[in-house]
C-alpha cells in the first residue's frame, strides 16, 4: 500500500479544523491538524507535507511569521502554502502573504468548492514530482550502472586484445609466407584500434563517476608532443607531423593526460587531414602566464559541426560507420584539458583549407611551484 499524502492545517479555532478535515477527507489524504504554528513545525520535521493550509490571524506566531520560518528551512522551503484568512482583503495584506512565500490567498468563509479543486491541483502536482524524483533515481542508477559496465567491459578486453596483439607481432616470425605477413598487419592494426576504443571507453567511465585524478607537475610539453608525433611515425615512410617550439615550453600539468590530449588531437588531424599534406603541431610558450599548444592540417570542419564538436559520440559526417571510432576523442581531449584549468578551441577556415585546434594551459602553478 502507497503512503498517504499529507496536508497540513493550521488553525487556532478547532471547530475550524474539524470542517477542513470534513471537506478534504477522501482515501489517499490524511489531514496534519496544528492548532499554532510551533506545533505545525513539529509536524513538519517529523512529516513530508505536500500541502499547507494556514490561518493567519493566530496568538503568538502568526501565519506570516510560520510562512517565513519555513521557508527559511532546505526541509519545507518548497511546500506550497495557502492562506486562509477572515481579515481584510487589502492589496497590501496579500502582499505581505506573497512576500511570505504563499502561493494562494483563500478568505473566509471558505468556499469549499474552489478550496477542494486547489487542494486536488497541489496532491497532483505532488504526485508528478514524486514520480519524476523516482525516474530521475531510476535513469541515474541505470548511468551508473552503466558507466561500472563499460569500466569493467573495458578493463577485462585489455588481457585478450594484448594476446592478440602480440600474436599479430609474432606471426610474421614463423613463417616467410608473404599473406600470413599481411594477414598479421591486418589483425595488429584491428587490435590497436580496438585497444584505442577501449582506452577511450576507459577515459568516459573515469569522466562520468568523477574518479579522474589530475597530478600536476613540471613538464617539458614540446618534449612530450615530439614523442607523440614519433609514435605516429611510420617505419618505413617520412613521418607526417612536425614539432616546432618557440619560448620556453615547461608548464605545471599531468604528462600522461597531456600526452593523451595530444595523441587524440593528432591522430584527429592525421585521419581527417589531406593525407598528402603534414600536421603542424606549435608549442608556443612566449607568454608569461600560459602555453598554447596548436595543431594544424589541411582539411575543413563543417561549421554546422563546430558548435558541437565537444560533444561525445561525435562523427564527421554525423553517422558512425563501420570501422570508425566512437567519437569520444574531442571529448575526452575537452575534459582533460578543462581539467587542467585550460581551454580548448578549433577553428576552421573553409577560405584556407585548414583547421587548427588551439590548447591552452596556465602556468601559474610551475611560477608558485618556483
Amino acid at each position: 500500500m502507497t503512503a498517504p499524502i499529507n496536508i497540513l492545517v493550521v488553525d487556532d479555532i478547532p471547530q475550524n479544523l474539524i470542517a477542513i478535515e470534513a471537506l478534504l477527507a477522501r482515501p489517499g489524504l490524511a489531514l496534519l491538524k496544528a492548532a499554532s504554528g510551533a506545533e505545525a513545525l513539529e509536524l513538519l520535521l517529523v512529516h513530508e507535507v505536500a500541502l499547507a493550509l494556514v490561518d493567519v490571524q493566530m496568538p503568538d506566531m502568526d501565519g506570516f511569521e510560520l510562512a517565513e520560518l519555513m521557508r527559511g528551512s532546505e526541509r519545507t522551503r518548497g511546500i506550497p502554502l495557502i492562506f486562509l484568512t477572515a481579515a481584510s482583503r487589502e492589496t497590501n495584506y496579500r502582499f505581505r502573504g506573497y512576500e511570505a512565500g504563499a502561493v494562494d490567498f483563500m478568505f473566509k468563509p471558505i468556499d469549499a468548492q474552489a478550496l477542494i479543486s486547489k487542494v486536488n491541483v497541489f496532491v497532483e502536482l505532488y504526485l508528478q514530482r514524486k514520480q519524476l524524483s523516482q525516474q530521475l533515481e531510476e535513469l541515474q542508477r541505470a548511468l551508473h550502472m552503466n558507466e561500472m559496465f563499460m569500466a569493467v567491459l573495458g578493463h577485462d578486453l585489455r588481457t585478450p586484445l594484448s594476446v592478440v596483439m602480440n600474436g599479430a607481432m609474432l606471426l610474421p616470425m614463423m613463417t616467410d609466407h608473404p599473406k600470413v605477413a599481411v594477414t598479421a598487419q591486418r589483425i595488429g592494426g584491428s587490435a590497436k584500434r580496438m585497444a584505442q576504443m577501449v582506452d577511450q571507453l576507459l577515459d568516459l567511465a573515469r569522466i562520468r563517476s568523477g574518479d579522474m585524478q589530475v597530478k600536476k607537475a613540471p613538464r617539458d610539453v614540446a618534449e612530450l608532443c615530439r614523442a607523440i608525433a614519433d609514435e605516429f611515425a611510420p617505419p618505413d615512410k617520412p613521418s607526417r607531423v612536425a614539432v616546432e617550439a618557440h619560448g620556453d615550453p615547461a608548464a605545471p600539468v599531468d604528462a600522461g593526460i597531456v600526452a593523451q590530449v595530444i595523441s587524440n588531437l593528432v591522430g584527429n588531424a592525421l585521419q581527417h587531414g589531406e593525407p598528402d599534406h603534414a600536421v603542424l603541431v606549435n608549442v608556443d610558450g612566449t607568454a608569461p602566464e600560459r602555453l598554447h599548444v596548436t595543431i594544424s592540417n589541411r582539411g575543413v570542419i563543417p561549421a554546422a559541426r563546430l558548435a558541437g564538436i565537444f560533444e561525445p559520440y561525435q562523427h564527421r559526417d554525423g553517422a558512425r560507420k563501420a570501422g570508425q571510432g566512437l567519437g569520444l576523442g574531442l571529448y575526452t581531449a575537452s575534459t582533460f584539458v578543462h581539467a587542467h584549468g585550460g581551454d580548448i578551441d578549433i577553428a576552421s577556415d573553409a577560405a584556407l583549407g585548414t583547421t587548427v585546434v588551439t590548447v591552452t594551459l596556465p602556468r601559474a602553478a610551475a611560477r608558485a611551484a618556483a
